[in-house]
């Protein structure tokens, strides 16, 4: 076998470790000289697993907005020894222009939320348990960062943010504290927001559910990078990239994408959308996709003891039919 199949299987738990890999591994099903969209490359870890399927033969495109997974892309490339190209970008941009394009795909993979790596750099801002400067940003090159939100939204337009993508319950209290401490001096650092949603919480409430800031800091990140947007646009590219018996595997961290995701495959995978009292169908609808996961996969105990951050992780597959 080629020499990427072993370091692909071989995991260091000093490495980013992908989620649920084993799962999208199976479920995606790629065969060698397929062509893989990885829209969500970070450090490579579902990639390993994919390309090994490909054993040497095929194509990879991976994408990620993140300048800085360039050296872990040009390791992989290495490995693989075959046609492997890197774009980088926001995947609701690349795979509608890819579509486009006319660029055809047999296995379509999305990762969302914020990487590991990028969690565990302190300087990128988006841990609440290391005192950084308030960014946020999964491309550094974007306009947008945590601080500008903080410093420059409304409180009316903090609350919604934070009760939509954070499903804060506190959420009106924590945005007016925000706007009443930035009157004072503009909030820079993560510690500075921190204080300030532990200050806006009710004492008995703080600490029920985990970090009392965890939600606050993830509506911010999804607003920061616009991600379900993103989602939103990216799902009908995927569909319209896949060849017959391709495969769209997604992988969720929140609820709202989640909810993004099963409607989109609900609705493509139904058939006839006439009216029940119609006594045969008029509309001529055909399902465009099939679910290949009826209920979304989630990761096994082994898994969450593991690597904790998989427990909030959700996959769901479907399959574009086969022409008849």
């Amino acid at each position: 076998m080629w020499s990427l199949l072993p370091s692909a299987l071989q995991r260091s738990r000093t490495d980013h470790i992908p989620v649920l890999a084993d799962e999208v591994h199976e479920l995606l099903a790629v065969q060698p000289g397929q062509t893989v969209v990885d829209g969500t490359f970070g450090a490579g870890g579902h990639a390993r697993l994919l390309a090994s399927d490909l054993q040497g033969a095929g194509r990879f495109i991976a994408i990620d907005r993140d300048a800085s997974v360039r050296p872990y892309f040009e390791s992989f490339q290495r490995e693989a020894r075959m046609q492997a190209r890197f774009l980088r970008g926001d995947f609701g941009i690349v795979l509608p222009q890819l579509a486009d394009n006319g660029v055809e795909a047999d296995a379509i993979l999305l990762d969302l939320g914020v990487s590991s790596m990028q969690i565990d750099r302190p300087e990128r801002g988006f841990s609440y348990a290391v005192d950084a400067p308030l960014d946020m940003r999964m491309d550094p090159s974007g306009a947008v960062t945590a601080s500008d939100v903080v410093n420059e939204w409304d409180d009316r337009e903090l609350a919604t943010i934070f009760r939509r993508y954070g499903e804060e319950r506190f959420a009106r209290q924590i945005a007016q504290a925000i706007v009443r401490r930035r009157a004072e001096r503009p909030f820079e650092r993560t510690a500075d927001l921190v204080e300030v949603v532990k200050g806006a919480i009710p004492a008995p409430r703080r600490f029920g559910d985990g970090h009392p800031a965890k939600r606050v800091f993830q509506a911010l990140r999804i607003a920061v990078n616009d991600e379900l947007a993103a989602l939103e646009r990216s799902l009908p590219a995927g569909l319209a990239m896949l060849r017959p018996g391709g495969r769209i595997a997604v992988i969720s961290f929140h609820s709202l994408e989640d909810r993004i995701v099963k409607r989109f495959f609900a609705v493509q995978a139904k058939g006839c959308v006439c009216p029940p009292e119609l006594p045969v169908c008029v509309c001529g609808r055909e399902p465009t996709l099939r679910l290949v996961t009826r209920k979304a996969v989630r990761p096994s105990p082994h898994e969450i003891a593991e690597n904790p951050r998989s427990a909030s992780a959700r996959l769901r597959v479907a399959q574009k039919p086969e022409e008849a």
